[in-house]
């Protein structure tokens, strides 16, 4: 996610030099044609054009909309992940204690049910997060966006999955999850089996079993959410067509200008004002269709994604200060205007 207030101007140039230059370029030959060929059957009237691109700006304004919701929709679940998360570790916390126990259990053996469940749901953070950024056929190919993507590597290191689950759940543990289709569904049900055996041990009674079993219900709820947002794109009829809209309107933009920059009064030198001016214009239709593509899927690990590594890393340090440790990783903060 990019955090800083205002966009540096050379990231947007490095952006979108590209098509800025090969708008130019188009424009260039059209003017050259009219100018030098004499082919002023290219001219067209500026009208029809216009009503072509506020049709246009429509269009792309209605898909932005639907891809900013999803973005905010899953924002809104991951600060749910969050609160939840601070709610499963503070019961656990307080619930797991020798008040309806017929024999005791030491404060270490208290210490480690509440630290293997605490440390399972973290776990289950962090395995959420990486099964969310498996790429999608319909998302941004991750051979497009390889430069973006290591550079964002290096920025922000990160463990390998097994190494990253041995960090919370015991060796055997993490085999037996990474051999599930479905690591994040099994991280959970196995806390419930743990609430169960706790609740045989009398160490929970059946109303702090219910509570708990509550917020794994919850938990379910969440990583569904996310699910239905990674496994269901915004509708390829909505985000493919607008990209065609788009170039048809370029396309025809520096025919529509030639009729502007023409005109009796003008001198004939200003016919070339169609360059700049299609490349601006290309370059504000090309950037709002853009905005659009890049926000539709919130779970790339691209610029404008939710900085899942982010808030996992938050959620980890606030259950582990509930444990009452006191090693505890840093935050993760922005990093060259940037928060994965």
């Amino acid at each position: 996610m990019y955090v800083q207030r205002v966009f540096n101007p050379i990231r947007i140039l490095m952006f979108s030099v590209k098509p800025v230059i090969i708008f130019a370029a188009y424009a260039s030959i059209i003017a050259s044609l009219y100018a030098y060929c004499e082919f002023h059957w290219l001219k067209i009237p500026w009208v029809p054009l216009a009503s072509v691109g506020v049709a246009v700006a429509f269009y792309i304004g209605f898909k932005n909309n639907s891809a900013y919701d999803r973005t905010w929709e899953a924002r809104k679940i991951w600060g749910g992940i969050v609160n939840s998360s601070r709610s499963w570790g503070s019961m656990v916390s307080g619930f797991i204690t020798n008040e309806f126990t017929e024999t005791n259990f030491t404060e270490t053996e208290l210490a480690e049910h509440k630290r293997r469940l605490i440390y399972r749901h973290i776990a289950w953070t962090y395995r959420l997060k990486r099964q969310l950024r498996v790429l999608k056929p319909w998302e941004h190919d991750a051979n497009l966006n390889r430069r973006y993507r290591k550079y964002i590597e290096e920025l922000f290191p990160t463990d390998d999955p097994e190494t990253e689950l041995k960090l919370f759940l015991a060796d055997e543990e993490v085999q037996n999850i990474l051999n599930k289709k479905n690591a994040c569904t099994q991280l959970i049900h196995q806390q419930t089996q743990d609430l169960k055996e706790l609740k045989a041990l009398k160490l929970i009674d059946d109303f702090r079993h219910m509570e708990l079993q509550g917020l794994l219900t919850e938990f379910y709820t969440l990583q569904g959410k996310c699910e239905r947002i990674k496994n269901f794109p915004l509708p390829r009829q909505y985000a493919s067509l607008s990209i065609y809209f788009v170039y048809i309107f370029i396309l025809l933009l520096p025919l529509g200008l030639l009729g502007a920059f023409d005109a009796v009064e003008l001198p004939t030198y200003m016919i070339w004002g169609v360059v700049p001016f299609t490349a601006l214009i290309g370059w504000v239709f090309w950037m709002m269709e853009g905005i659009g593509d890049y926000a539709e899927n919130p779970f790339e690990n691209l610029a404008f994604d939710i900085p899942m590594t982010s808030l996992t890393r938050t959620i980890e340090i606030d259950l582990r200060e509930m444990l009452g440790e006191t090693e505890l990783p840093p935050a993760i903060t922005p990093k060259d205007g940037f928060v994965i």
